[in-house]
């Protein structure tokens, strides 16, 4: 059973930094493209942060700049640098990272059960 499991969340104040960490752990053969989205409260979980198994990286456009994801292939680990940190950036972030548990199967997204990440004003 593949898992995926965050830390790093917390309370922080506005200019403040972060950094997300999200493991995946279980029985599975490789993981290609992962991944940070976000929810606040009221609205759609959105796209934070994209890196492919090679390293190409994409940002949504409200964290370009103060935002870097990274990941360790060898640790199955993707993290998320967050700074300059505002109460707009306040959510549950949730890691996410395509998975397949043979040569012969399909890709699968898993999903870990997020993170709560406050900014203060």
């Amino acid at each position: 059973q593949v898992q995926l499991v965050e830390s790093g969340g917390g309370l922080v104040q506005a200019g403040g930094s972060l950094r997300l960490s999200c493991a995946a752990s279980g029985s599975f053969f490789s993981i290609n493209a992962m991944g940070w989205y976000r929810q606040a409260p009221g609205k759609q979980r959105e796209l934070v942060a994209t890196i492919t198994s090679i390293g190409t990286t994409d940002y949504a456009d409200s964290v370009k700049g103060r935002f870097t994801i990274s990941r360790d292939n060898a640790k199955n680990t993707v993290y998320l640098q967050m700074n300059s940190l505002n109460p707009e950036d306040t959510a549950v972030y949730y890691c996410t990272a395509s998975i397949r548990n043979s040569g012969r199967a399909s890709w699968r997204n898993y999903w870990g059960q997020g993170t709560q990440v406050t900014v203060s004003s």
